[in-house]
């Protein structure tokens, strides 16, 4: 009967630990995970929200500061058309065309600036061409923040509401999930 007993109290013992480990190192990855939410948030200068789509924030981050080379098709250096070709493709399972004016013409929906949701893309012309000329292309996160390439500067989150983008805005682009 005693070595039941002794038997019993080891494994509640046993038990106990197992339930405080757990419970200890779920705390601890929620913290961390949560620290890691925050740097996201900081680093492209948004504010968090419960609806954002995290994963789109996480892999828009991972991009930050790849040069801007054109032509480029990878994390060493990239042109506007592919940095939203493979977050698409990464984040939505979503094939695009690979540049800007044919991502408009046949993957996206024409919207209006104030009609724009996370994960639109976003036109402009910067080349000085016709008005309705198209050259670059980014990704909208929210609160008039977007994803891009700058030539200067590589990739970089900036915002709508600068007169350079009010300047050479053209249009939003929701794209077609068929």
């Amino acid at each position: 009967m005693r070595v039941t007993a002794q038997k019993l109290t080891y494994t509640r013992c046993l038990i106990l630990c197992g339930l405080a480990l757990g419970l200890f190192s779920c705390s601890t990855t929620r913290h961390i995970e949560k620290e890691r939410s925050n740097e996201v948030y900081v680093a492209l200068g948004l504010n968090k929200g419960h609806k954002d789509n995290f994963e789109l924030y996480k892999e828009a981050v991972s991009w930050l500061h790849v040069p801007h080379v054109d032509g480029g098709r990878s994390r060493s250096g990239t042109d506007c058309s592919f940095l939203v070709y493979s977050i698409y493709k990464t984040i939505y399972s979503k094939t695009l065309e690979r540049n800007s004016a044919d991502m408009l013409h046949n993957n996206c929906k024409r919207i209006s600036k104030c009609k724009l949701k996370e994960g639109d893309l976003v036109f402009f012309n910067t080349g000085g061409k016709s008005k309705s000329h198209i050259n670059h292309v980014g990704i909208y996160l929210k609160d008039h923040r977007f994803l891009h390439t700058s030539t200067s500067r590589g990739v970089m989150v900036s915002d709508l509401e600068e007169d350079y983008y009010k300047k050479t805005w053209i249009c939003g682009g929701r794209v077609n999930h068929d």
